[in-house]
């Protein structure tokens, strides 16, 4: 049997009172969180405006952020200082790299020092982004750095020594990355991409000495 028109509207009114299908949300046209396709929430356009004017002076560092900045920024300064203990010892041995493969691998190691300055260029800038300050102060880099600055003897001690370096980089940055997890995207993708340069680094060095 057919339903009048009128007494359709007026079921559809109910529908619209109670939050029923075929209603309008609140969601779709008030404030507060509007319910996304598959389930997700998206903060309307209103309160993300509102939050981002708020605490203006932190930059990249919104309320939403995750993880604790303290920590993350000590732990970027320890990294930071470790890449600028590789920069300096790379550096020593591509200058005091001497005996038969020495060209090659005094080469090899003068790529690397690059490389690590570019790591410590993109620390010190995401420092600087979280409202920290990158420490690049001399004075106890040697203790804030994850590795160890040895000046080494030969070219197989270089070659040694770097790759135990290497490693310790690794395996700090791989805990780094499961500390941040998705409480800051952002930093774990920066460091993602230098742990992948360092797990180079230690495979180029370890055929350096299997080449021996």
């Amino acid at each position: 049997m057919d339903i009048p028109v009128k007494d359709r509207v007026a079921g559809q009114q109910a529908g619209a009172q109670s939050g029923q299908p075929g209603s309008t949300s609140a969601s779709a046209s008030g404030g507060g969180t509007a319910t996304q396709p598959g389930g997700g929430f998206l903060s309307d356009i209103a309160t993300l405006r509102e939050r981002a004017r708020r605490h203006i002076e932190d930059g990249a560092v919104t309320e939403n952020y995750g993880a604790d900045r303290e920590t993350v920024l000590k732990l970027l300064n320890e990294a930071l200082a470790t890449e600028l203990v590789c920069v300096l010892r790379y550096r020593r041995h591509h200058f005091m790299a001497k005996g038969i493969h020495a060209e090659s691998v005094s080469s090899e190691f003068k790529v690397h020092a690059d490389e690590e300055q570019a790591h410590a260029d993109r620390i010190a800038a995401r420092i600087v982004q979280l409202g920290g300050e990158p420490d690049f102060s001399p004075d106890g880099l040697s203790a804030r750095s994850h590795s160890q600055y040895v000046e080494a003897g030969s070219l197989e001690e270089m070659i040694k020594e770097n790759l135990v370096a290497e490693r310790i980089a690794i395996e700090s940055y791989r805990e780094m990355v499961q500390y941040l997890g998705d409480r800051d995207p952002t930093t774990r993708r920066m460091l993602e991409e230098i742990l992948a340069v360092e797990e180079e680094h230690a495979d180029e060095l370890a055929d350096m000495l299997a080449e021996g």
